[in-house]
């Protein structure tokens, strides 16, 4: 039974653990938003995303939206098929799997103007060592 119970402990605090290292980054801070200023490949290159990871997007949903898109419609800045529209102005995102996301404004022209991110996704650090 105490066996059972330290299991149990270990297994609750690795929970927690990893749940606690989980980062929410606000897409284009410190020096932007999302918006058509900011430079998304060198925002997106400086961190380390992991699952569990948030990411945020905060805009003026008149004058912006988010759409989650395939590579070749990130490629393309195509809008027609969207894997997911955001557009509440303050978007949460959660990186629930390794692999690359991709990003867009669906606004005509933003786009091409430089509104897309690439959002690489990497192993969580282990808890367990």
């Amino acid at each position: 039974m105490a066996a059972r119970r330290t299991i149990l402990l270990a297994v609750a605090a690795m929970a927690v653990l990893s749940t606690a290292s989980a980062a929410i980054y606000n897409v284009g801070e410190p020096g932007g938003a999302w918006d058509l200023s900011t430079k998304y490949d060198t925002w997106a290159s400086s961190r380390n995303f992991q699952t569990s990871d948030r990411i945020v997007f905060k805009y003026s949903p008149q004058a912006h939206d988010v759409l989650e898109v395939s590579k070749a419609d990130y490629d393309s800045c195509s809008t027609a098929n969207p894997v997911t529209t955001f557009n509440s102005g303050n978007d949460v995102v959660t990186l629930t799997a390794i692999g690359t996301r991709y990003f867009i404004c669906g606004f005509p022209g933003h786009c091409a103007g430089g509104m897309k991110v690439k959002i690489d996704v990497m192993p969580g650090s282990s808890c367990i060592g």
